[in-house]
């Protein structure tokens, strides 16, 4: 349902109240004219001869609203699965409970992943103690080494410096003995790189292994309030982890401090709606009304509807709305301030064209044409043709002629302001 208005709400249609203010202004005018006529006023072409009412044209802010209905959604609402299959160990919620981000739902009992964790902890006591042991090989490896390397040094410089002194033999064997030594400890060095690589890898597996075992723990992916529960305490859950399986989902969840109004906006206001624009949110049920914004929009208009997917996020911190109630949508269309108006009742309309009938100031009336700008349900604005302060004719005017003396005499237009009669 659409509808243009003015910033507040009324449970009365403006159609009602306008030919209500309409009908208001024109037994006014008419009481007055037969006031005048009673009274025996026409005398003359040179005197006044009707009393008329007249309103000023006054500066005031005009803005047009349109309502769209829609039912509220939660921001986010989805079904929690189960990361790996299990029973269902202790179940920590129910319909109605509000959890937080993060907050444990439900555990499961997954006795293989416990049973791959003890084993994960015995390969990595066991490639820790492989560790120990070539560290210990590699230690006693680089003494051995020093040691003969030393030796062949010394022998070396002792052949070098004093020749016949050591026999050429001895310090090859010195030197051979050097070598086999130096390749020892690399051989030593090589095999703790292996045992130390087998523990990385003993590691990474357990952290792999135990991250499966934290899904056991399926906790709440976002604050909000659990809206359904498919599962109970032995109940088994199936990993969800494909659409091919048939798992069933532990509870539905619903995000409750944020919702989403989703309206479709007519072809005809698309260029009007911008992101952030504030919109009022009415909820008749609850006979209240919430702070809204436009906060996104598809940015194209579908051809089968012609309407343009758009999104009002209404913030819900004290958990007042729910999932479902119908509301309504007041979008600001456009808006102009401290803009020449006069009541809708001031103004003929004949075709494109609109005019109104002026009393000047020595009371003779005018015909005027005047150029119409926004329009509300009570008031036009006036973009040419007459200036704020001028006194135009409200009410029947179909018993008046330019250029005939009037009195004029300034009457209130009930002005139509959605919301009035609201309780």
């Amino acid at each position: 349902m659409t509808e243009t208005k003015n910033r507040s709400k009324a449970t009365q249609s403006p159609a009602t109240v306008g030919f209500a203010s309409f009908a208001l202004a024109l037994l006014t005018g008419l009481a007055l004219t037969l006031s005048s006529c009673s009274d025996g006023k026409r005398v003359g072409a040179s005197g006044p001869t009707l009393t008329v009412g007249v309103t000023k044209v006054t500066k005031k802010s005009l803005g047009r609203e349109l309502t769209l209905s829609s039912e509220l959604v939660p921001f986010q609402e989805i079904d929690v699965y189960a990361k790996e299959s299990g029973y269902v160990k202790k179940l920590m919620v129910d319909y109605g409970t509000h959890v937080k981000a993060g907050q444990v739902m439900a555990v499961l009992e997954i006795p293989e992943l416990e049973a791959q964790l003890q084993e994960d902890q015995a390969e990595i006591k066991n490639a820790t103690n492989q560790v120990t042991r070539a560290q210990h090989e590699l230690a006693r490896y680089q003494a051995q080494y020093k040691a003969l390397h030393l030796e062949y040094t010394r022998l070396n410089e002792v052949f070098q410096s004093q020749p016949g002194i050591v026999a050429q033999q001895e310090v090859d064997d010195a030197q051979g003995k050097d070598l086999a030594a130096a390749a020892q400890v690399d051989a030593s060095q090589a095999a703790l790189e292996a045992a130390q690589s087998q523990l990385a890898a003993s590691q990474a597996k357990l952290a792999h292994d135990q991250s499966l075992y934290d899904y056991s723990k399926i906790t709440a992916p976002f604050s909000g309030v659990v809206t359904e529960r498919y599962a109970n305490l032995g109940t088994l859950m199936q990993a969800g982890t494909g659409s091919s399986t048939q798992a069933m989902p532990l509870v539905k969840l619903s995000q409750d401090d944020l919702f989403r109004l989703v309206i479709p906006v007519p072809e005809a206001y698309v260029h009007y709606i911008k992101i952030g624009d504030p919109v009022d949110v009415s909820v008749p049920s609850l006979n209240r009304t919430f702070p809204g914004k436009v906060a996104r929009f598809s940015v194209d208009v579908r051809s089968d509807t012609r309407t343009m997917h758009t999104e009002v996020d209404v913030p819900n911190p004290k958990a007042l709305l729910l999932p479902g109630l119908y509301a309504e949508a007041d979008l600001q269309l456009d808006r102009k301030e401290n803009t020449p108006s006069v009541p809708l009742q001031a103004l003929s309309r004949k075709g494109n064209t609109a005019s109104v009938l002026v009393v000047n100031s020595d009371g003779t009336l005018e015909q005027r044409a005047v150029q119409v700008g926004l329009e509300t349900s009570s008031d036009a604005e006036i973009v040419s043709g007459l200036n704020e302060g001028e006194q135009v004719v409200v009410g029947d005017r179909s018993g008046l002629k330019p250029g005939e003396k009037v009195i004029p005499r300034l009457i209130t237009v009930p002005e139509y302001k959605e919301g009035d009669s609201q309780q």
